[in-house]
This record gives structure tokens, sequence and C-alpha cells, in this order.
């Protein structure tokens, strides 16, 4: 069964380098029309030339198959501003999902990061208990 999320980031990745598909046949010594195949999502790359791809392209072989690989990864340091400049907007690295979040959120994610492990799981533990069941 082709998996369409592979054929997402093959087909990015590609544009991404700026890479056509006949060189790409070149790279992994296929014909244009398989690769094109795994574009497509009508065929699925064997392992051999999936470990080629991932190998190429720097990524493993999970982030290639699994991962959004368009989706913009989430850090501190490479949060977005919003328009509205008391938010600031943030995206998820695994979900692509996004959120606002003011000053103090920021903040307080910030230094629940700096927090040894322990403390971590006391605040978890405690807004837990709070959530209405």
């Amino acid at each position: 069964m082709p998996n369409i999320q592979l054929a997402k980031n093959l087909r990015y990745l590609r544009k991404k380098n700026g890479l056509s598909q006949r060189e790409m046949e070149e790279v992994l010594n296929l014909s244009r029309q398989a690769y094109s195949n795994y574009e497509r999502c009508e065929r699925t790359p064997d392992l051999d030339t999936l470990v080629r791809l991932a190998q190429f392209y720097g990524v493993s072989i999970d982030d290639l198959v699994l991962k959004n690989m368009r989706a913009p990864a989430f850090s501190l340091s490479a949060i977005k501003e919003s328009v509205a400049s008391y938010y600031t907007y943030a995206e998820c690295k695994e979900t692509g999902n996004s959120v606002y979040l003011t000053d103090s959120e920021l903040r307080l994610i910030s230094d629940y990061r700096s927090l040894p492990e322990e403390s971590k799981q006391i605040i978890t533990g405690f807004f837990k208990s709070q959530t209405p069941k």
C-alpha cells in the first residue's frame, strides 16, 4: 500500500533542493517513470531505495516516511510573530498545528523547560488534577 506522506515528502524535498525528477533518476539509478511513481503515490520504494533517499537528503527513514516535512519546526528560537505584536505564533513540529501565545505564556513555557524533571512532573500532575472530567 503506497504511503501518501512519503510521496509528499519526496516531492517536497526534491523541489526544496531544486532537483528535477530526471536528476533523481540519476542519483538513484532508476528510470524517471519509477521515481515519478513514488511521488504520485502509485508505488512505494523498496528498502534499499528508501535508505539511499534518506541518506541523500540527510534525514531519517522514519522522518521520510512518517513526518510532514513541510510543517515548520517548533522551537522557542524560531517562533514567528503574528500580526498582533503582543502575541507570538508558534507551530508544532510533530503535527503542524499552530497556536498563539502571549508573552507571559511564552515565558512560562521557557521557564518550564529549564526546570529539573522532578519539578516538571509535579507541575504536570497539578495541571492534570485541575482538568475537568
